[in-house]
């Protein structure tokens, strides 16, 4: 089982507990948006999930909590998290590309594409520019 899957799996299961939080702060199009990116994030576990358990071994499972960087206490904070959330799982997903390729890779290759546009997404919303960074999910 590849260890860079396995993070990868691990950060889904963050992002999904950290959209608790942030849908509850959120209202109308932007709560909808969180909607979506949670629902986005079960789908790309799931899959994560399904493929692990083809390769044998074990499946890293959710833990039973995750502590969040800082409190969600408004709209802006929420949207603080989201962004800081789809960055971490872009970076997760970028650092599993060298250990992938074939199907996997596209796999792989999606999920950082796919949380790269979304963090973009939660930057416009919230009024921070630059709304693109260069080469999503590499550090700063």
């Amino acid at each position: 089982m590849s260890s860079e899957l396995a993070a990868a799996l691990a950060a889904e299961h963050a992002a999904i507990y950290a959209y608790g939080p942030i849908g509850v702060r959120l209202k109308g199009k932007a709560a909808e948006q969180a909607r979506e990116a949670e629902a986005a994030h079960r789908g790309r576990r799931d899959s994560l999930i399904l493929l692990l358990s083809q390769k044998g071994g074990e499946v890293p499972s959710a833990a039973a909590g995750y502590e969040l960087p800082f409190p969600v206490t408004d709209e802006a904070s929420a949207l603080r998290l989201a962004i800081e959330i789809e960055e971490r799982t872009a970076a997760v997903w970028r650092a599993a590309l060298p250990a992938t390729e074939g199907a996997e890779r596209t796999s792989v290759l999606d999920g950082l594409t796919d949380a790269a546009v979304r963090a973009t997404r939660w930057r416009r919303r919230a009024g921070i520019t630059p709304v693109i960074v260069p080469f999503p999910g590499r550090p700063a």
